[in-house]
């Protein structure tokens, strides 16, 4: 029997341990699990090069709760140990002393530490009152050994007898971590952490692991069936996936997965922190923010990687190398997959826009390099339900579109309905009138046009169809200068809560008799200002700018003007007014109910 402390330059690790991990202590399943596969992996290498002699026989990983005893037990068939090897992998902790160690984690996320300095097995202890090892080497002739520690720098080693090779860890539970006696409660980590490791591991005797799941095949060997069914693993209530991007890569960094774009209906939908981070089938995380470009948040699915340090603080993978690596790769696979579906299948690929969009128009505006190669996939929608590209659009509405500075100017709808009077006006111009309609897209159109030197984006409500398309060129009024003042003097009666500027223009005589606008520039202030609150919440708080336009050919403002009775006539006005602000949903409260009575007295 040996007898001796565990050299470490402190005099006891096991209170860091616990200081540092505590709060996440269900973790020392995991590390315990992986060395677990690690043995077993070892041995299958071992067995492949010749190294080992007799049968690899079944391996398999067993987790055993001893309520009586309160133990729990991990138990591997993998390489096991011999009392050398116990001695060095045990008793010889690879770091510097307590307090550099302190020095150089303080702070930072407790799980960032496990693994660090091969600290994985010491993470048993965080929820043991002693540690047993039982283990024996797959070596011939090899003698089996127990080593016992009660979390204490002391330790005892003695040979014992295992009949077979491998090794179990018997942790005698403290009185706080009783819970993990409770199946349900080893089922929950289990599922967590262990789901995709690569050797079978029983619990309860059922076998708890797919230890080939979908990304670790070749993409030539999956159906589109095999795609789906992972899918359904991963999210068993989720509706199917509209499409997948397998990664497999093995230069100049490790990296494989299968990434979904998701269906979504509605931009409130949206659901992030749904991809999960694996290093060699091992579960690290499920908030990838640094390795995965933010657009691409939204997608669901599993990356895999060995590159990515197991545990580390998420400061450290900001300025990894690697990750910087991996996730220009993501975009660049991303944007080719889509690029390919436009190609092959373009009719599909505008079916799935209302969901697609929502990740196109994320990543046209966060990533500059995946806007270069969107350029060639992205679409709008207009309000006859054909899909244009920029260039596409351009092409089609050509000069006509044109302004006075050279800049084609995109016509959008936030909400077709509400605005049909103004899409028909617009259409009836020959204006070509796409459809934004998501919560992304008032940014998107911001930003695009400090991206897009020739683009402006104008709402089809912003002003009368005859201005849409700022050309310089001013309709007159074929009333008279009396006329036109009278006329503004009526309709430019001050209403609560709006600032209200009156013209008057010449237009078709079946245009609308009065028109309502908020120009462009001051309603998207507004918007963004509703959205961002904070400083600008002031902004929100003002009143709308509203332009009235009175159409100086419309036979009812003749018939006005023509009025007698000075009474009607002022209802008159304030209705024609009132109808118009009612298309911009600017009448409500008192306004809109005066509004209502004034028109049934009008009909008496």
């Amino acid at each position: 029997m040996q007898k001796g402390n565990i050299r470490v330059q402190t005099e006891n690790i096991f209170p860091i341990i616990k200081k540092f991990l505590y709060s996440e202590h269900d973790i020392f399943i995991r590390e315990l699990v992986s060395n677990a596969v690690d043995a077993s992996q070892k041995l299958k290498t071992l067995a492949s090069l010749g190294e080992m002699k007799g049968e690899l026989g079944e391996l398999r990983i067993d987790i055993v709760i001893d309520k009586e005893n309160k133990t729990l037990t991990i138990a591997d068939k993998g390489i096991g140990m011999t009392a050398e090897e116990v001695d060095k992998y045990l008793n010889q902790v690879a770091f510097s002393g307590a307090e550099e160690f302190l020095q150089k984690y303080k702070g930072q996320a407790e799980a960032s530490i496990i693994g660090h300095f091969g600290l994985g097995f010491y993470s048993s202890f965080m929820v043991s009152s002693k540690v047993e090892v039982i283990t024996r080497s797959f070596r011939e002739n090899a003698t089996a050994v127990k080593w016992e520690c009660d979390g204490s720098p002391e330790f005892s080693l003695t040979e014992t007898t295992r009949d077979e090779r491998g090794t179990s860890i018997v942790m005698h539970l403290n009185e706080e971590s009783l819970e993990f006696l409770e199946a349900d409660r080893i089922s929950t980590v289990l599922e967590k952490f262990c789901k995709f490791l690569p050797v079978p591991i029983f619990f309860e005797d059922k076998q708890i692991n797919n230890p080939t799941p979908a990304w670790t095949k070749k993409p030539a060997e999956l159906t589109a069936e095999d795609y789906q069914n992972f899918y359904k693993e991963l999210y068993p209530f989720g509706e199917p996936p509209l499409f997948w991007i397998h990664l497999n890569v093995d230069y100049p960094f490790n990296l494989t997965g299968i990434l979904y774009f998701p269906k979504i209906k509605q931009s409130y939908e949206i659901q992030k922190d749904k991809i999960q981070l694996y290093s060699n089938q091992v579960f690290v995380t499920d908030e990838v923010k640094d390795i995965v470009p933010e657009f691409l948040m939204l997608l669901h699915g599993v990356i895999d990687s060995p590159d990515i340090p197991l545990n580390v603080s998420r400061s450290y993978l900001q300025g990894d190398p690697n990750v910087k690596k991996i996730n220009s790769h993501i975009t660049k696979k991303v944007a080719d997959k889509l690029e390919e579906i436009f190609i092959q299948d373009r009719t599909s690929f505008e079916e799935k826009w209302e969901s697609l969009g929502l990740f196109v128009k994320y990543g046209m505006m966060t990533d500059d390099k995946f806007l270069d190669k969107a350029a060639k996939f992205f679409v709008m929608q207009d309000t006859a339900g054909k899909f244009h590209t920029l260039e596409e659009y351009k092409s089609a509405v050509g000069n006509s579109q044109k302004n006075k500075e050279g800049k084609y100017v995109v016509l959008y709808t936030t909400q077709p309905v509400q605005q049909d009077a103004f899409i028909k006006q617009a259409k009836d111009k020959g204006y070509v009138v796409v459809k934004m309609e998501t919560l992304v897209d008032a940014a998107f159109i911001n930003n695009m046009e400090m991206k897009w030197s020739d683009i402006q984006f104008t709402r089809v409500d912003a002003d009368i169809a005859d201005n849409l398309i700022d050309k310089s060129e001013g309709v007159d009024s074929v009333l008279g200068k009396e006329e036109t003042e009278k006329i503004k003097e009526m309709f430019g009666k001050p209403v609560e809560g709006l600032n209200m500027n009156v013209e008057i223009k010449g237009l078709n005589a079946d245009s609308a008799p009065v028109t309502a606008t908020r120009p462009e520039f001051m309603r998207r202030m507004k918007d963004m200002a509703a959205v961002s609150g904070g400083m600008s919440s002031w902004y929100a708080n003002m009143p709308d700018e509203v332009n009235l336009t009175v159409n100086g050919n419309h036979p009812i403002i003749k018939q006005i003007l023509s009025e007698s009775d000075a009474d009607k006539q002022e209802k008159q006005v304030k209705n024609l007014a009132d109808l118009a602000l009612l298309s911009q949903g600017l009448l409500t409260g008192a306004n809109l109910t005066a509004f209502i009575n004034r028109s049934v007295e009008l009909m008496k």
